[in-house]
């Protein structure tokens, strides 16, 4: 299922260690982050843009969205960025591939899906048994949203297989759009969307994919293996940078949060995006700290293992590194 996308990564990662992926620009360290989504979901590191965390840390980061784990993993090992944040399973893959320069987790952002399904129906009392028999509009096999759905499912006693029909061919970013135009009972989305589709009175938010998986490793920075060892200060800086975001999110409401991350969403007026931090907030997204913990990484192997995507186990000191993230929580 992963094995044509991990093809194309494998011939990728030979070029990039022709590629250095850090400049100077000014006196400070220019280094390019690709994030799997934009999206409220990740707010401490927004904070750190925007309270300028990364610059007091002597780098300058320049964002760019993958829109998705496949291409934000592209951009890692052909060395189009430098640091990719998304799924620890695109790790997993391309371990399992026998990549010499794997990719190397540092650092683990959040705790739990951030994703809501949505339904159609606005006056819905839902109970998981109402998926049964309709459409939901799901996500990329072998990524996370669709992983973390099925275990749901299946802790539910629902076959995602028989029980209803998962639509996985639509692009990420486009799901909340089609639904809007009237395909499928429900879908999976991020934030804003989920409250956007809401507030247009095209559905209703029934079900937090956070809270019904439970704590999950669901986003975490990573590197190449090469990179990581040329440019430890440079991890090193990045983590502390998000570690203090993570400090703020967690000392502040979430008015304070929605404020200071407000000029990344400028689509999203104030009270929804208060609505939408004060939602994450309250089902305990974000980490005390960035430590990837050996129980988490266990965690995502069995939901890996479980929707058939883990053709191996892997050992966690292979792709885990904590030794930056400790030095951060404890500085």
């Amino acid at each position: 299922m992963m094995k044509k996308f991990l093809c194309v990564l494998a011939v990728v990662v030979l070029m990039a260690s022709l590629l250095t992926g850090c400049k100077s620009s000014g006196d400070l360290t220019k280094i390019t982050l690709n994030e799997v989504a934009h999206s409220i979901f990740y707010a401490p590191m927004y904070v750190a843009f925007e309270k300028d965390y990364f610059k007091d840390e002597g780098l300058k980061v320049d964002l760019v969205n993958g829109l998705g784990a496949d291409k934000t993993m592209t951009a890692v090992l052909s060395g189009d960025c430098d640091i990719g944040f998304m799924g620890a399973e695109a790790s997993i893959y391309v371990y399992n591939e026998g990549a010499e320069d794997y990719v190397i987790n540092f650092a683990q952002l959040t705790q739990r899906a951030g994703n809501f399904l949505v339904s159609k129906n606005k006056n819905e009392e839902f109970a998981w048994g109402n998926v049964k028999g309709k459409t939901v509009i799901g996500g990329r096999a072998g990524g996370m949203p669709q992983m973390v759905f099925e275990y749901i499912l299946k802790k539910q006693g629902i076959n995602p297989k028989t029980d209803l029909t998962i639509i996985q061919n639509i692009d990420f970013g486009l799901t909340a759009q089609a639904f809007a135009s009237n395909t499928g009972d429900y879908t999976i989305e991020f934030e804003p969307a989920a409250t956007a589709l809401e507030l247009e009175g095209t559905g209703k938010v029934v079900a937090s994919l956070g809270v019904e998986s439970g704590k999950v490793p669901y986003t975490a920075y990573a590197v190449r293996k090469s990179y990581l060892k040329k440019n430890p200060e440079i991890i090193q800086g990045f983590t502390n940078a998000i570690q203090k975001g993570m400090d703020y999110v967690a000392t502040h409401t979430p008015k304070e949060i929605a404020a200071v991350i407000a000029p990344q969403f400028a689509e999203t007026d104030k009270d929804t995006l208060v609505k939408i931090v004060t939602r994450y907030y309250e089902q305990d997204t974000w980490k005390e700290s960035l430590l990837f913990e050996q129980e988490s990484f266990d965690l995502l192997q069995d939901i890996l293992d479980s929707a058939g995507e883990l053709s191996k186990r892997v050992d966690y000191n292979e792709i885990i590194n904590t030794e930056f993230a400790k030095k951060a929580f404890n500085k």
